[in-house]
């Protein structure tokens, strides 16, 4: 029996997850989050190269959705990620990518 990839009651909130990780700049700030655990906005600014509003707007994008949490501590802010899942899914996505681009470079060795 064929199941839906994506329940029908969910396709919605399915399509604006994916599209909130479709965004570069979303995915170097939780590439920063995952790899420093935590970080505040002045600090991401920092790492990125982004201003100071581009990457506040993003982490209330990204924080509204529940994919990172926000802790305050005297003046300053710190962000982490609070979903699981986001490092399985974009270690998915990558795998299948590279495994397209080491395919494609295997055929054209093979035909040149």
């Amino acid at each position: 029996m064929l199941t839906n990839m994506v329940p029908r009651d969910m396709l919605e909130q399915v399509a604006r997850r994916f599209r909130l990780l479709g965004e570069p700049v979303r995915l170097e700030i939780l590439n920063c989050l995952q790899a420093s655990g935590e970080m505040n906005v002045q600090q991401l600014v920092e790492a990125t190269g982004q201003g100071q509003a581009n990457v506040s707007k993003h982490l209330r994008l990204l924080a509204d959705e529940g994919l990172v949490s926000r802790r305050k501590e005297g003046l300053y802010v710190y962000y982490r990620i609070d979903d699981p899942s986001l490092s399985g899914l974009c270690l998915l996505v990558c795998g299948q990518i590279q495994g397209q681009q080491n395919a494609g470079r295997v055929s054209v060795e093979e035909t040149g």
